[in-house]
């Protein structure tokens, strides 16, 4: 009779112990998730606003270069011509300057 209550008390125990690491569990996945969509947000926010400056700083270098040269439109070819060799170099070295950090960072954010 008591080696069954002490068979009983260990499997509450046991099956309290499983359920206690469940819940960890899932709130640890919650957390890095969070922790990741957060970080992911930040970069998409700063991102948008980058794009916004570069844009703006891309016309006024066009129209600048363009008055130089005597026509506007000499000066967004010519600033469309550096972002095509810019495209080219981003794709030669893409996996060192874009895969690599990428995939560093979100294992870190995740693995942390």
């Amino acid at each position: 009779m008591e080696n069954e209550s002490n068979i009983e008390t260990l499997v509450d125990r046991v099956r309290n112990y499983v359920e206690t690491q469940a819940d960890l569990l899932r709130l640890k996945a919650i957390d890095k998730s969070s922790s990741f969509i957060s970080s992911l947000f930040s970069v998409i926010v700063l991102g948008v606003l980058g794009l916004m400056i570069l844009i703006l700083i891309n016309i006024g270098l066009s129209l600048l270069i363009g008055e130089c040269l005597g026509k506007i439109y000499y000066g967004f070819f010519i600033m469309a011509g550096f972002y095509v060799l810019a495209g080219f170099v981003l794709f030669a070295f893409r996996d060192k300057w874009l895969k690599n950090p990428i995939v560093n960072m979100m294992v870190k954010t995740l693995l942390n």
